[in-house]
């Protein structure tokens, strides 16, 4: 280091196998050199791999030997779990005082056993960094929105998709023919899931006789057992084709229609465990029909059951026009905004997706659709993105207009005069061709991209998706099926490079979405999108949150929106685009953060009330003091309060007291009771909610572990939802609605100041599940829920007066909300 390092010197660094600088920067190819044909028996082979090397690699080992103790930094580690891993593995045995540091963004968990034992080997236990947010808002990368355009196919392609799906409808309208079947469909599925009769001996409804069969099965154990199955069946309930199976509760994911593999749950349980048993002529004849059915969803029937096929429609929906069309508006608005400003990269699975379009789809689509090809033409004949010069860029190839692929090989002549290039013009788009390789091209584009000559960037995943840098992109718009967290997190991460030229650079990273209604597999491609938001965390709506809520917070995982509210969804993305200055304000750069997952549950009233406000609200401790009791009797220090109300106030006290309770106050019993019993350190203070735009209310419990605030939204679920199978219920006393007539309104305030309450109507909550369990537990939940929600004690479920209140109200919800969990960051 010439003897300055120390003191600030710059340390020498080159790209020669000899070592001859201090730092040598090189790739992992550089290490391993085969013969084509000795690496592909190489990659295949248990052999040691050094004694495989090609003279430059073992040349390359050597040199690394002879330079004495090392510091190797292995970037992009995760590459390591395929054949450079034993190569790497094996050339670390040779070099005992080598220091090794692996860097990847790629979680832990996501590795198989034995990629897990690699890692183990190779550099011991993973230490974890900080998070992405914590990166962001430490001023580390650049803060960024997560976007979502959603698409519906093209006429072709929905001409196609519909086919198919009519194929299947009349397939499904055979199948609820009681007459399908020796056993029908639905009354295979009433058996199994509503009435759940079993044996000892696991006799499944139907198949046994009569005298086999025992007790009905808990729905918790079938949930817990088959949980694919039951989500399947009450999604089957959700559309009207079978009755809430006893003890079930439908949660947030349960509020959809049924998916293919819904419907192949069902039918693969019906068919092993019903048809197949059978010696009916008649059941087989179903069997087939099930058969010849199964494909139109992409799946198909086998001597083991059915199991996932090809799909036309995924690969018709991942690959649709309708998604470059919308590439296109997504452009055209963030030119409109950032202007010579914008620098925006696409990235596609394929350069060209031909060779991987079945005969089937030939005349859905095009040759080249969902390829980086399509894409650049596509913008090409656009003449608001043909104003951006885009460029495509892959290991094979450079394009563009002709115009723009003329100016790219001048300016490229002017800084390589080497370069000897010509630009071949073929259907419409101008190529470059010379004698020079990717290693060349991909770094003058870039040079070229971040200079502006061309603000749009349209490659492969493979080559701009990981380890390329441009400092100035802040537009990422992702065609790709990718899912996996390694991919994805790469992706995010081209637009997240900080930007000396724009120090306030925020990022817009879009995803291209296309949904076909009416099918079962319409909604692949949402659940690919779920997939890639899948533990990713993202700014919105005043929090940061994990998940497809960071996109839009009424998006559901389970389910996409229906396609009427498109336009608006499109139309509000757009406009959230154009508001970085927004966005930035939301990731709180440099503010203090604890770094910590936190658990959120959103509430939504099923109709329009005011009564469920989530403010601190002055009167909630009042109304839970003064409420009346069980037996009409005022409980509390009521007579204090009649001190000070005057009959207005009364009347107003008691309006309040006849509605729903506040939610907030349902979130302060169970905080209190959680600290009370000591799961938690806070309580009721603990608890902070918001309520956003659409009137739906956010609550968490802040400042307490994962685990706690996890159990806190759970058990909120619990309280607002549907009665299942609970051990205790607890009553909700309220006051009937005061008279509409003057005089009687007056009358009630009178007799409630005089101490003589009004009729008292009765609703009941499932106590959690966190409660249910042990006294102190469900004490500390009692006393909690007399100080804010009602007075009231709780009732064993399994006595003969909670059976009764079971049979009255199993299954219905004592608040008209509807709730989703959801994953935040603290």
């Amino acid at each position: 280091d010439g003897g300055g390092a120390a003191g600030g010197a710059t340390v020498g660094a080159g790209v020669e196998r000899d070592l001859r600088d201090p730092v040598t920067v090189l790739t992992y190819q550089s290490l391993a050199v085969f013969d084509d044909e000795q690496g592909a028996r190489a990659a295949r082979s248990e052999e040691p791999l050094l004694g495989q090397l090609h003279e430059n690699g073992r040349a390359l080992v050597a040199a690394m030997r002879a330079a004495g103790p090392i510091t190797i930094v292995l970037d992009e580690c995760h590459h390591l779990l395929e054949v450079w891993g034993r190569l790497v593995a094996e050339l670390l045995d040779e070099l005992s005082g080598a220091t090794v540091l692996g860097l990847t963004a790629t979680p832990p968990e996501t590795l198989t056993h034995a990629q897990a034992q690699l890692v183990e080997r190779l550099f011991g236990a993973p230490l974890r960094g900080a998070s992405l947010p914590a990166v962001v808002r430490s001023g580390y990368l650049a803060p960024f929105a997560e976007l979502a355009f959603l698409t519906a196919p093209t006429t072709v392609e929905a001409d196609y998709i519909r086919g198919l799906a009519e194929r299947f409808v009349e397939f499904r309208s055979d199948l609820m023919d009681p007459a399908f079947a020796s056993t029908g469909f639905l009354a295979w599925c009433d058996a199994r899931f509503v009435e759940r009769r079993r044996t000892d001996t696991g006799t499944i409804p139907g198949v046994g006789t009569a005298e086999e069969e025992g007790a009905s099965m808990p729905w918790s154990a079938l949930e817990r057992q088959e949980p694919a199955l039951a989500a399947a069946a009450l999604r089957m309930h959700g559309a009207g084709l079978l009755a809430l199976p006893p003890g079930a509760r439908i949660r947030e994911e349960h509020r959809q229609e049924p998916s293919a593999e819904d419907w192949v749950a069902l039918l693969d349980d019906y068919v092993r465990n019903c048809l197949s048993r059978s010696a009916d002529p008649g059941d087989a004849k179903a069997v087939a029909a099930i058969r010849a059915a199964l494909p139109s969803i992409g799946y198909r029937l086998t001597a083991r059951g059915v199991r996932a096929a090809p799909s036309p429609v995924d690969r018709v929906l991942a690959r649709s026009e309708a998604k470059t069309d919308g590439t296109v508006e997504i452009l055209a608005a963030e030119a409109a905004d950032l202007g010579p400003s914008l620098r925006a990269l696409i990235l596609c699975d394929f350069e060209t997706a031909s060779a991987t379009v079945s005969a089937s789809l030939a005349g859905v689509l095009a040759p080249q659709t969902g390829g980086a090809v399509r894409a650049l033409r596509r913008l090409v004949e656009d003449e608001r993105a043909a104003e951006l010069e885009p460029m495509l860029v892959t290991g094979r190839t450079v394009a563009g207009a002709p115009e723009t692929a003329a100016a790219f090989a001048r300016w490229a002549r002017a800084e390589d005069p080497s370069l000897a290039l010509e630009v071949e013009v073929r259907d419409g788009l101008g190529y470059l061709r010379g004698a020079w390789t990717s290693r060349t091209w991909v770094a003058l584009a870039t040079r070229y991209f971040e200079s502006g000559r061309s603000r749009v960037l349209v490659g492969t995943r493979a080559l701009l998706g990981e380890g390329w840098d441009a400092r100035g992109v802040n537009v990422v718009v992702d065609l790709t099926s990718a899912t996996t967290t390694g991919s994805v997190v790469q992706m995010r991460g081209r637009g997240l490079r900080l930007d000396p030229a724009w120090p306030e650079k925020v990022t817009n990273n879009w995803t291209v979405v296309c949904l076909a209604e009416g099918h079962p597999k319409g909604a692949a491609d949402w659940s690919r999108f779920v997939r890639k938001h899948e533990g990713h965390l993202a700014a919105a709506s005043g929090e940061i949150i994990s998940g497809i809520g960071h996109v839009d917070p009424a998006f559901s995982p389970y389910g996409p929106p229906e396609s009427a509210r498109f336009a608006a969804s499109n139309a509000s993305m757009l406009i959230r685009a154009g508001r970085r200055a927004d966005t930035r304000l939301e990731w709180a750069i440099g503010e203090p953060y604890t770094d910590e997952l936190i658990h959120t549950i959103r509430v939504r009233a099923n109709r329009s009330t005011s009564t469920l406000a989530t403010q601190n609200d002055p009167l909630t401790d009042i109304r839970a003091r003064t409420l009346p009791g069980p037996t009409g009797a005022v409980v509390g220090s009521a007579e204090r309060m009649r001190l000070w109300l005057t009959p207005g106030r009364a009347a107003r006290t008691l309006a309040e007291a006849a509605g729903e309770p506040p939610i907030a106050s349902l979130a302060y019993a169970i905080a209190d009771a959680l600290r009370d019993c000591g799961r938690s350190g806070l309580g009721a203070e603990a608890v902070t909610a918001a309520v956003e735009p659409d009137g739906t209310y956010r609550l968490r419990l802040s400042g307490v572990e994962q685990a706690t605030s996890l159990v806190f939204v759970q058990a909120l679920d619990e309280l607002t939802g549907p009665i299942a199978e609970p051990r205790w219920l607890m009553p909700r006393f309220h006051l009937a609605a005061l008279p509409v007539d003057r005089r009687e309104r007056r009358a009630v305030v009178r007799a409630w100041l005089l101490g003589r309450a009004p009729h008292n109507a009765v609703v009941y909550h499932a106590v959690p599940a966190a409660f249910a369990r042990g006294a102190r537990r469900l004490e500390a939940f009692a006393a909690s829920w007399n100080r804010y929600v009602s007075p009231g004690r709780p009732v064993a479920a399994a006595t003969a007066e909670g059976e009764g209140i079971l049979v009255t109200h199993r299954g219905s919800s004592p608040l008209a909300v509807t709730t989703a969990l959801r994953v935040g960051w603290s």
